[in-house]
């Protein structure tokens, strides 16, 4: 591996939380001559090497932007073959997560996924939740903007009833109601395919998140890939609207 690749030997250099979206499987297959799906049978093959990855360079939680709320939108058929990839890679992963310490969790309207998705995703976040090493967080039918709405309304109904106070009203009292709840916020963002949007995705929990985009389509995104972003991160400094002598008072005399 370059030198430009390495990933920090220093923890407080790498990412605790990265959050990725996973982009290109269509164009992948298309370059190739293939059907979409098979663009997507490749991309949870890099579903695998990143869980593993991302555990071994050092990362604590791992997001991965799996099916949208606005994915539903795409033809029916390519819609049914990504709800049964889902439920073949739950069904061969649960006893690979429990036998690795993986814990499983997820963020999105779960309960709008077929009834044996959310079945086997209810299985396997119970027998993975006692681990606490290393967490994989699939979003699902997720959306930041109906995160936000869907949060609104609960803590709506949680100042109607009185558990809330107006008075008390704080971004760490809202963020309480958001799927991503007790969680921390990401530190990387990376997108793969060479587009460079968010798509919706963890807007309000990426307010302070670098960024980093990459041309590699999401099947063929490796370790080294991964590696690379994290080497990327490692070299920028997070200033969280303070002066680079206020981070480093000591360096600035």
């Amino acid at each position: 591996m370059s030198q430009e690749c390495q990933v920090p030997q220093d923890p407080s250099q790498t990412p605790r939380h990265v959050a990725i979206i996973m982009d290109g499987n269509g164009r992948w297959a298309k370059q190739r001559g293939l059907p979409r799906i098979e663009g997507h049978r490749r991309g949870v093959e890099a579903v695998r090497t990143a869980t593993y990855a991302a555990r071994d360079l050092g990362v604590k939680m791992l997001t991965l932007y799996a099916f949208s709320a606005e994915n539903w939108n795409r033809p029916k058929d390519e819609v049914g073959a990504l709800m049964g990839l889902l439920e073949l890679y739950l069904k061969k992963e649960l006893e690979t997560f429990v036998r690795d310490k993986v814990r499983l969790q997820t963020i999105g309207r779960i309960e709008g996924l077929p009834s044996g998705v959310q079945r086997l995703l209810a299985a396997t976040t119970a027998e993975t939740r006692h681990f606490t090493d290393y967490t994989l967080v699939l979003a699902l039918n997720y959306g930041a903007r109906t995160e936000v709405a869907d949060a609104a309304r609960a803590y709506a109904a949680a100042l109607a009833a009185g558990t809330e106070k107006p008075g008390d009203a704080t971004w760490e009292c809202f963020s309480k109601y958001l799927y991503t709840a007790g969680m921390p916020d990401p530190d990387l963002v990376i997108r793969t395919s060479g587009e460079t949007r968010v798509s919706n995705f963890l807007l309000m929990q990426a307010a302070y998140a670098e960024f980093y985009f990459t041309p590699v389509l999401w099947p063929d995104f490796s370790k080294a890939d991964l590696a690379a972003a994290i080497a990327d991160f490692s070299r920028r400094e997070r200033r969280y609207g303070m002066t680079s002598e206020q981070l480093k008072p000591a360096a600035a005399k």
